[in-house]
């Protein structure tokens, strides 16, 4: 098919960050049972960051290779006002890079959509309340539902039914409410829609749900321990109130962006075991938070210089002209 200058640049661009993305995508996945491995050994809150920069690796780091490569190495080499042939693999790897890139905005605008609208309706059938262990008023349901959630991204709110205030006692309340304020603090909602715009390998393929839930169960377990601090008692009191909350029925479905006290009872047992028992020391690999971000300046810096290398650029362009045959 023949294309015009600017559209086959934009047909390029979207080609190669398929492939690449596809690549670099293929090789996190083989590594993600090393990785679940190696963050077992870490405390939930590093655990947490290492899984979410291994998740967004892939779709981050061919983005800034597009930008910083192929885009540049086209502009500058490829002579202006020319219409040429783009090879059907091309046009497809482009294609299939829009499909994956437009379901994943559209899977994080839809989440954001519905978490909005869940906000909105509490708001409307609630009222917001002073409750122990919590600055800020507190959003109360009536109902017979018992949850107890954070919800919303720039502006998360606390919500929570009135079953749960008439239930727990002021201490495990406010153990309850200091483990979600761990979670807005963590900017944890803005974390899971960053999860959910991250685009597949393929179109609607979720190649990373092993590492997806990996983080999910890590995030409960941080705010676990940020909402205890090391206290014993309020450890024993965040834990009874995971049972009771538990113990009153199944917690209701809410929108996507909304962290819950019960995010999984699947994982009740293990949380609360975690909670009555003493605090394990700090691994060896916890003395090392700065390696990762090292690392990722390292990576940043080298790509920055290869931008710098007409040599760069022009393997580069002759790398896109073999792609468009």
């Amino acid at each position: 098919m023949t294309l015009p200058y600017l559209l086959r640049l934009v047909c390029l661009c979207f080609a190669c960050f398929f492939l690449l993305h596809l690549a670099i995508g293929a090789a996190v996945s083989l590594l993600v049972p090393a990785v679940l491995r190696r963050a077992g050994r870490m405390r939930p809150r590093q655990a947490t960051h290492v899984l979410l920069a291994v998740r967004l690796f892939p779709p981050v780091f061919s983005g800034l290779v597009v930008l910083a490569l192929c885009a540049p190495s086209y502009l500058l080499l490829e002579p202006a006002a020319t219409n040429e042939e783009v090879g059907w693999a091309c046009l497809a790897a482009a294609l299939l890079c829009v499909a994956s890139v437009g379901l994943s905005a559209y899977r994080g605008w839809n989440a954001a959509r519905r978490s909005a609208g869940y906000v909105r309706y509490c708001q409307m059938v609630g009222r917001q309340e002073r409750l122990p262990g919590e600055n800020a008023p507190v959003w109360v349901i009536e109902g017979s539902a018992p949850f107890l959630v954070l919800a919303g991204i720039l502006r998360p709110r606390l919500i929570i039914s009135r079953p749960v205030v008439n239930a727990l006692p002021s201490g495990q309340l406010a153990a309850a409410l200091l483990h979600e304020q761990a979670h807005r603090l963590s900017r944890d909602n803005f974390k899971r829609l960053l999860l959910l715009l991250a685009p597949d390998l393929f179109p609607a393929w979720r190649g990373f749900v092993r590492l997806e839930k990996a983080w999910n169960r890590f995030t409960e377990w941080a705010a676990d321990d940020d909402a205890v601090a090391g206290d014993s008692q309020r450890s024993i009191s965040l834990a009874s109130a995971l049972v009771r909350v538990a113990r009153m029925g199944a917690c209701p479905q809410t929108a996507p962006l909304v962290t819950s006290l019960l995010a999984d009872n699947q994982d009740l047992a293990e949380r609360v075991e975690r909670l009555l028992r003493e605090t394990p020391e700090a691994k060896a690999a916890e003395r090392r938070p700065l390696a990762g971000l090292i690392g990722g300046l390292a990576s940043l810096a080298a790509l920055a210089l290869l931008t710098t290398q007409p040599e760069t650029l022009s393997a580069v362009h002759r790398l896109l002209e073999q792609l468009t045959r």
